[in-house]
């Protein structure tokens, strides 16, 4: 098919300079240079226009994502140009010159070209899933696997470029001739050099099928609490409470234990301790905690629990345990209940709290 588009091409082009005889045998080539210029531009505002309009129709993609129109005309300009350079400018030496940089224009262009429409792609299939509101974890597995995909294809499209490029070059393809002729040495060489490199690559692929973390999930990692962020070939992105970033090798998570939260569902369990003195009104404090718990949407009504759970020296522990849709209500649940419980133990059961010690002062054995 390329190749009969390139002669189809071709015979247009010389159609094109056959009816150019009325110039003047100096404008003629630069005719058909400016004719295949305005031809790409055309085609490039009709593509793209077309291409756009079906953007638009996509269910759930943002109406910003378009398809840029930079990385086609520059493909397009590359191919018509060669081909017009070609054929108006063939009788002259420096043609083969002007070739080898629109060829080498060319194979980026395409692999710029490709790596937008690989990005247009993964907002199509995450849009799909951005309309299911009612299952995020399907929409976080999906979003790991599409962008690892996504990053993993563009390596391998900068690579064939790169390979493309070189191989237009005459002294470059024989020296690869050499170089395969020891292909077994290099290989082991390489494989020694990029040994770390390649244990992080496939550990982020491992990552991402094996459904051992997802984007957004919350996880303990070096004794630090934070959100996965981004999964990356070789790294992953996680943010921490307080803003800061965690970056760690994805080798990290196939080799060390750390905590999901999050790994069947965000929902979550937490406690509340208090301690008090043995005259503390526990019935009270269970009726106000239920009704501290229905009175806020942190809660999510499967676990409420107040349960003295040790008396050591003079202390009863208290220890009340609730549940939440995600880490983040849990935070703010388990202060909501302390604040409330203590002021009101501080407004009408002073006694019940155990009196501050004084600087300086050892509590009692």
């Amino acid at each position: 098919m390329q190749i009969f588009a390139s002669s189809t091409l071709d015979d247009t082009v010389s159609d094109v300079v056959q009816n150019t005889d009325v110039l003047p045998e100096m404008l003629k080539p630069w005719v058909v240079i400016a004719i295949g210029l305005l031809a790409a531009v055309l085609l490039t505002v009709v593509l793209g226009f077309i291409i756009n309009r079906m953007l638009h129709r996509v269910p759930g993609l943002a109406p910003e994502r378009r398809m840029r129109r930079m990385p086609l005309a520059l493909t397009l300009v590359f191919a018509f140009t060669k081909v017009t350079v070609a054929a108006s400018f063939a009788a002259h030496p420096w043609v083969n010159i002007w070739q080898f940089v629109l060829l080498l224009g060319l194979i980026c262009s395409i692999a710029w070209l490709l790596i937008v429409i690989m990005g247009i792609f993964e907002e199509i299939v995450l849009a799909k899933y951005r309309e299911d509101e009612g299952n995020p974890r399907r929409l976080a597995k999906i979003q790991t696997q599409v962008g690892l995909l996504r990053r993993v294809a563009t390596a391998l499209v900068i690579t064939l470029a790169v390979a493309g490029a070189l191989l237009t070059i005459p002294e470059v393809r024989a020296l690869g001739a050499g170089l395969l002729a020891s292909a077994g040495l290099i290989s082991v060489v390489a494989a020694l050099a990029v040994q770390s490199t390649l244990a992080n690559v496939f550990a982020g692929l491992q990552i991402a099928f094996t459904d051992a973390i997802r984007v957004n999930d919350t996880v303990v990692v070096e004794t630090q609490r934070g959100a996965i962020e981004e999964i990356t070939l070789t790294y992953v992105v996680v943010l921490l409470l307080d803003g800061r970033r965690l970056i760690i090798p994805s080798t990290y998570f196939t080799t060390t234990p750390f905590e999901n939260w999050s790994r069947r569902s965000n929902e979550i369990s937490g406690t509340v301790l208090l301690d008090l003195n043995w005259n503390a009104p526990i019935e009270h404090l269970r009726t106000r905690t239920e009704q501290l718990l229905a009175s806020t949407d942190l809660w999510d009504g499967r676990t409420g629990d107040l349960n003295v759970t040790d008396a050591i020296g003079g202390i009863l522990k208290v220890t009340i345990a609730v549940s939440a849709r995600n880490p983040g209500d849990l935070y703010d649940l388990r202060n909501f209940i302390r604040e409330h419980l203590i002021s009101e133990l501080r407004r009408d059961h002073p006694e019940a709290l155990p009196k501050p010690l004084a600087p300086g002062t050892a509590p009692a054995a």
